[in-house]
Parts: C-alpha cells; sequence; structure tokens
C-alpha cells in the first residue's frame, strides 16, 4: 500500500506502476533541419523598430510560401482563473496596430476563459521557414458591428455551422449535428440569411509582448523580443529603445 499527498490531503490504497522501458529510440531521435548557422536573424535585421511592422514582413512572406497551406493559423493559449492552460489552433483575421484579431463563440472554453481571465497567448509556427512568432497580451471583445459584418461575409455553410453549434459543450452523437446542420440549410438556403449568434463574434488580443524567432541548425536560435515598459522601469544597457513605446531586447536560446 502507498500513501499519496496531494494539496495536503492523504491518500490511501494509491498504486501505480513506474514506467521503467527506454524511450523509442524512433522518437527520441527524431530531428528537423532549420536554417544554416550562417543566416543569423539579428535586431539589425528587423524592418522596422516597430513588431506590427515586423510581423507583417514575416507574415507576407509566410502567406508567398508554397508550402505553407494556412499562413494566418495560430495556435491560441488561454486558462482558467486557477492557472490551468487550455490551447488550440485558431485563424487570425485581422491585425493592425490595435493588435490582433479571431472570430470564436463566446460561451466555448476559451470564450468562458478569457471571460474570468482575459489574458492569452499567440503562437504562429511556419516550420517551412523555421521561423515562429509569440504574442502575448490582453484581450476585448470587438465592436458588436464588426463581428455582424464579419459573419455576414463567411460561406453559407460556415454561417449556418456557428449558428447551430453550442460549441464545447457534450452532445449525443455526430448524427445530432448533421440532424440540426440539414434542418437549418432547409431554412436558410433561399434567402442566405444566418443570423449572426448572440453569442458568437470576435476578440483583439492586444499585445504587450511579441517574440520574433528563428531557428538554426546548432540550435543557437535567435530571438527577438519586443515589449513595453513596465510602470517606473527604466531602460536597462541590454534593450534597445523601439518605435510607439517599445523596447527591444534579444533573449537566449
Amino acid at each position: 500500500m502507498l500513501f499519496l499527498k496531494l494539496n495536503n490531503i492523504l491518500v490511501k490504497n494509491f498504486s501505480f506502476k513506474l514506467f521503467s522501458g527506454k524511450m523509442s529510440s524512433d522518437f527520441a531521435n527524431v530531428r528537423a533541419h532549420y536554417r544554416d548557422p550562417s543566416e543569423v536573424f539579428d535586431v539589425k535585421d528587423l524592418v522596422s523598430k516597430d513588431p506590427i511592422k515586423q510581423f507583417d514582413a514575416w507574415f507576407q512572406l509566410a502567406r508567398q510560401n508554397p508550402g505553407i497551406k494556412e499562413p494566418n493559423a495560430m495556435c491560441l493559449s488561454t486558462a482558467s482563473l486557477e492557472g490551468k492552460p487550455s490551447s488550440r489552433m485558431v485563424l487570425l483575421k485581422d491585425f493592425s496596430q490595435n493588435g490582433f484579431t479571431f472570430f470564436t463563440n463566446y460561451t466555448s472554453k476559451k470564450g468562458q476563459e478569457l471571460e474570468k481571465n482575459p489574458m492569452a497567448s499567440l503562437c504562429f509556427y511556419w516550420d517551412v521557414m523555421s521561423r515562429q512568432i509569440r504574442i502575448d497580451g490582453r484581450v476585448v471583445k470587438i465592436d458588436r458591428e464588426k463581428s455582424i459584418e464579419y459573419f455576414s461575409k463567411r460561406p453559407l455553410n460556415s454561417r449556418i455551422s456557428a449558428y447551430i453549434s453550442d460549441q464545447s459543450k457534450v452532445i449525443k452523437d455526430k448524427q445530432y449535428l448533421i440532424d440540426l446542420q440539414q434542418q437549418a440549410v432547409k431554412d436558410f438556403e433561399p434567402t442566405k440569411n444566418v443570423p449572426t449568434p448572440e453569442n458568437w463574434g470576435g476578440y483583439l488580443v492586444v499585445p504587450e509582448e511579441i517574440e520574433f524567432w528563428q531557428g538554426n541548425d546548432i540550435r543557437l536560435h535567435d530571438r527577438i523580443r519586443f515589449r513595453k515598459l513596465k510602470e517606473g522601469e527604466n531602460l536597462d544597457e541590454f534593450a534597445i529603445k523601439g518605435e510607439n513605446g517599445w523596447i527591444i531586447e534579444r533573449l537566449a536560446p
């Protein structure tokens, strides 16, 4: 018999078998090739000392790369009030000096977490370019009018799916969704006018920190971080003053 202490609670009759096997050699030896070490990405290589302009430069290169199917795909990470994180892939639909916009169901898991803890992290990863961009910031809902405008431009099937799906809720089976979808098609096909659900709309991630990462084969990856100075903080010796209130720092890989 083993006694396991979790959060100061003693749990009796807890037993388990320790994993003693060797790690799979095939899996452990998987290695990707990144850029040649001579292809350094440094502060002098920035197209701008404004991170939004730098993001645009890398994003446009990703859009032009035929090996990247969805350059606007990004991992969105949120967390509960207790600090339990969750992540999922969503699509970037707009960006500007104000921030980065995506759309979703407000009552989904991510929506509920953002309601209670309006902080998020975005990560774009473009493997064929050996580049990623991480964005951390506060999240706010966009104007309702803008959500309705975007919703109206979506393909009919996408609008119908958003209209019928109570995202993240437990359902009986797939047939339940199919039945709802088929009925909605009958209802909305003649006019193509699907109302924007009240619990659906856009979020804006207002960046507080943006990091640009470029990998190389010797694992001395390049990391250039833009962030806002904290209240009362002074510029340190390694930081570089950027544009629009940003500072620039190089991080160890």
